[in-house]
């Protein structure tokens, strides 16, 4: 299973556990880990939309140079997520094959699986935080200090009710939705999480027909979150979780939106299309036992023009777009249009 949380499967319906480790590294440090540049590890999976958040956020506020990344293998085998993607199959950083060893030197044996994204610390080598929800608002309004210059604000006090809601319904109906109906133990359990999936796509299509973002005119949290959905879903969902109903490509406001944000920095270049299809259609064999990974869809339409700065808006508010890609985080041809 990708992460955010830990999901239950068998023949109840799709629930998502909370995350177990819900320690906040804060300005002030108040749950014993305070912001500090270089002394975490974020690690990823570029399989992971929950994951893609964090990667997205560390991006478009510059954090590159004060929180580490470590991308894992999209394949995950029953010792959890691994990192032999790296010389000699170790994190360089962590000196770890293993992600799950960082959770047992927190907590040995602990009552949950191994998820990402996860925050380690480098110095202890264990794990501070699996709570992908709190995550990136926190990369957002506690890491100020080690912001770029020109960071955008993606959680701006003046907005974040409105925010909350927004990003409640697109969690509730799109984020878990997609899961809910992938792994639907029945018949009436799919329908009704299906159902919702494209209830709520179809509410959102018309929010975004005359604004730019989902909330003011600027991105914010609420754009990312619905982004790495959205972004999977003609990959991975529209198939493999049978969320079939249309195909993103065929909205055009939600296709258009999708592109807009694909095309900005921050957002296409951390996506690893690669990485999405192979981690869904081999790792999920209770839904796809052959583990035979599908040939498309066609990427190229997501460079195409989306004709969105048509509805105004600005991107990043008074701030910047980010600067390139560091080296040796670039996402490899073969999962990029």
């Amino acid at each position: 299973m990708s992460g955010g949380g830990n999901a239950s499967l068998g023949h109840k319906a799709f629930s998502r556990s909370p995350s177990h480790f819900a320690d906040r590294i804060t300005a002030d440090g108040r749950d014993g880990w305070p912001v500090a540049a270089g002394r975490y590890r974020l690690v990823v999976s570029r399989a992971c939309p929950w994951a893609s958040r964090a990667v997205i956020s560390r991006r478009l506020l510059g954090l590159e140079n004060a929180l580490s990344l470590a991308v894992a293998d999209p394949i995950q085998d029953d010792r959890s997520w691994r990192f032999t993607l790296d010389p000699g199959g170790r994190d360089p950083v962590l000196g770890i094959r293993f992600l799950g060893e960082a959770y047992d030197r927190r907590e040995t044996g602990y009552p949950g699986g191994v998820s990402v994204p996860a925050v380690v610390d480098v110095p202890s080598g264990q794990l501070v935080t699996n709570d992908y929800q709190q995550l990136t608002l926190d990369l957002a309004t506690e890491w100020t200090a080690l912001h770029r210059e020109g960071a955008p604000e993606l959680y701006p006090a003046g907005r974040r009710d409105e925010i909350d809601t927004v990003m409640a319904e697109v969690y509730s109906d799109v984020n878990n939705g997609v899961y809910r109906a992938g792994f639907a133990p029945g018949q009436q359990d799919y329908e009704e999480a299906c159902t919702a999936v494209f209830r709520r796509l179809g509410l959102l299509a018309e929010r975004l027909a005359g604004q730019r973002y989902l909330v003011g005119d600027t991105i914010t949290e609420a754009d990312i979150r619905l982004f790495t959905t959205l972004v999977r879903f003609d990959a991975v969902y529209h198939g493999h979780f049978k969320c079939n109903r249309w195909k993103l490509t065929e909205n055009p406001v939600l296709w258009a939106y999708a592109r807009d944000l694909y095309q900005t920095p921050g957002f296409g270049d951390t996506v690893d299309f690669d990485h999405i299809k192979r981690h869904y259609y081999q790792v999920h064999t209770g839904i796809n036992p052959t583990a035979v990974v599908p040939l498309g869809p066609d990427l190229a339409g997501w460079l195409t023009p989306h004709h969105r700065e048509e509805l105004g808006g600005r991107p990043f508010g008074e701030g910047t777009p980010p600067g390139p890609v560091p080296a040796g985080e670039e996402v490899p041809v073969t999962g990029r249009p």
